[in-house]
């Protein structure tokens, strides 16, 4: 395999573009065993995900799970499954292209947006390279997490970098590191949630649901544990709960070791013993509707919930494709582009383009 990846044709006299690429986790390419075998073992070979020694996690990996999870994983992707594909992969797409619009709308209208998935399709190197063919040569990358965590955001950025020392000639990069106290996604969940309470009453309850990672990594610094903490205190705040109205918990655990607690499952079937009346879910950690919120919380929580006794429960969709996010989403992008959307923009010999970088003609 060659050293660096193939640049595109060098073009002159033409305006460098600042591009900006979300990336999120992944989906399989279809909700079959076959699809999500390949897709299963990329994400559970990542040392950020699974951090244990490398030689026993093969022989799990590949002896045990592998043989068995995908058709069981293959199942539950089929309960959610659009016409469309994958609720993650159709959000993240919507977003995407909502978000240049909307930045278009800002007078940003040069910019060149895209999305990724850390696994699976399209792959952060093939879109970097479309980017790259597209004259981008200042990008920003915005993991879709908005709560940090070496196992989610740290590792989109490893492939992202990756990917950037395979090319020859590398563009200047900026990250945007979490965004899980920025106000205008908190006001967002706040309307998202508030607009739900329009057509039912506030419920008993509000559980805010975050991805579960294990607790060791939070002893050995990973500040996810926190950064959840203080989503879930600035929502209640903005939804003005008192600390008996809601409880933040964390979901999808997997194997035998400790993950954060409480465990959602845990809170959903306690809640459910207390006969509780109302409950509402909701999962701020994810800005796309998924696997996870939609197979997991919607369907295997509600059970989970009734089945132990309790009323009424109701799920509250992710942002998704809301306006409200989408302008918070293309705030964020500005903020974090500011100096560069002021540079004067250069060909590739580094020679001012003035009348281009205006849209005329030279």
């Amino acid at each position: 395999m060659p050293r660096y990846l193939p640049e595109p044709p060098i073009k002159h006299d033409y305006a460098a573009k600042t591009g900006v690429l979300l990336i999120n986790l992944g989906t399989p390419n279809a909700p079959t065993a076959q699809a999500l075998r390949p897709y299963l073992k990329q994400f559970l070979s990542d040392p950020r995900v699974i951090e244990i020694p490398r030689l026993p996690w093969w022989l799990i990996l590949n002896g045990i799970i592998l043989r068995t999870r995908p058709a069981k994983s293959a199942r539950k992707y089929a309960s959610i499954w659009t016409k469309e594909g994958s609720p993650l992969l159709v959000h993240t797409r919507s977003q995407a292209k909502l978000l240049q619009g909307q930045l278009g709308e800002m007078g940003l209208k040069d910019l060149v947006v895209d999305f990724a998935m850390r696994y699976g399709q399209p792959s952060i190197e093939d879109v970097i390279g479309k980017m790259r063919a597209q004259g981008v040569e200042r990008l920003l990358l915005i993991p879709l997490y908005p709560q940090y965590a070496a196992s989610s955001s740290a590792t989109a950025l490893d492939e992202a970098f990756r990917v950037l020392t395979r090319l020859r000639n590398m563009p200047e990069v900026r990250t945007v590191r979490h965004f899980h106290d920025d106000p205008g996604y908190i006001d967002s969940l706040a309307a998202r949630i508030r607009q739900h309470w329009q057509y039912g009453q506030q419920p008993d309850k509000l559980v805010m649901s975050f991805h579960g990672v294990p607790r060791f990594t939070r002893d050995k610094g990973d500040p996810y544990y926190c950064e959840c903490q203080k989503t879930g205190r600035l929502l209640a705040e903005a939804l003005r709960l008192q600390a008996d109205q809601y409880v933040i918990s964390f979901q999808s655990r997997f194997g035998r070791t400790e993950w954060l607690q409480p465990y959602t499952s845990a809170v959903l079937t306690e809640l459910g013993k207390a006969k509780t009346a109302k409950l509402d879910v909701v999962c701020p950690g994810f800005v796309g509707d998924c696997l996870e919120t939609l197979e997991e919380i919607a369907m295997e929580g509600k059970e989970t919930f009734l089945s132990n006794g309790g009323g009424e429960f109701r799920y509250i969709p992710c942002l998704n494709e809301d306006s409200q996010w989408i302008v918070s989403l293309a705030t964020i992008v500005k903020d974090n582009l500011a100096g560069w959307l002021e540079k004067p923009a250069e060909d590739s010999r580094g020679r001012l383009v003035r009348a281009q970088a205006k849209g005329a003609s030279s």
